[in-house]
């Protein structure tokens, strides 16, 4: 993959106007480089492997949707030992995408002009400028995303830490600050 952009590790181009309603099926990996700069990128000790499955289909009428998932296989630094630590990330996702202006993009609000968020609903479409859309970007944040942030080696636990109960904090009294005020 010719990576055309400095600032992202992954890239895999996809001109707009030559997606159809029908699906296109493309499969995509990283090479050697892009894996060491995602490895920067997510400040983990390596990425060994980054591939997804994409399905790349015309969205409405000038939007794009992006439907796949993403395999990578990473290793970390346990949060405890600081021993490299194997992991797998396997997930599913849906982007669409559709151009800057588009009335599809906006949040839609109440008459207060407060706008309505369903957490549980679809995201709202992401915007982009030109006739490009980076699905390879787009398969790198999700995998981003999935990585575990406090990684631990199987059966290590954090010893030799003990959690202050706060029983042998002393309260302030309210009136400790006007004991001293009349001795003037």
């Amino acid at each position: 993959m010719k990576n055309d952009r400095d600032d992202v590790p992954f890239s895999y181009r996809v001109k707009v106007g030559h997606i159809s309603a029908n699906p296109v099926e493309v499969h995509i990996e990283a090479d050697a480089n892009e894996l060491k700069a995602l490895a920067e990128a997510w400040n983990v000790v390596s990425v060994e492997d980054l591939s997804a499955d994409l399905q790349i289909a015309r969205w409405k009428r000038d939007g794009v949707r992006v439907k796949g998932s993403v395999q990578a296989k990473i290793v970390q630094s346990c949060v405890v030992t600081l021993e490299p630590v194997e992991a797998a990330v396997d997930e599913n996702f849906e982007q669409i995408f559709v151009p800057e202006g588009s009335k599809l993009a906006r949040q839609p609000g109440n008459d207060a002009g407060e706008m309505l968020l369903d957490p549980d609903g679809p995201d709202l479409p992401e915007t982009f400028v030109g006739d490009t859309i980076d699905a390879g970007e787009v398969v790198a944040e999700f995998a981003a995303l999935a990585i575990d942030p406090y990684p631990r080696k199987e059966g290590v636990e954090f010893g030799g830490h003990i959690e202050d109960s706060g029983e042998n904090d002393k309260k302030p009294s309210a009136f400790a600050v006007l004991k001293d005020w009349k001795k003037d």
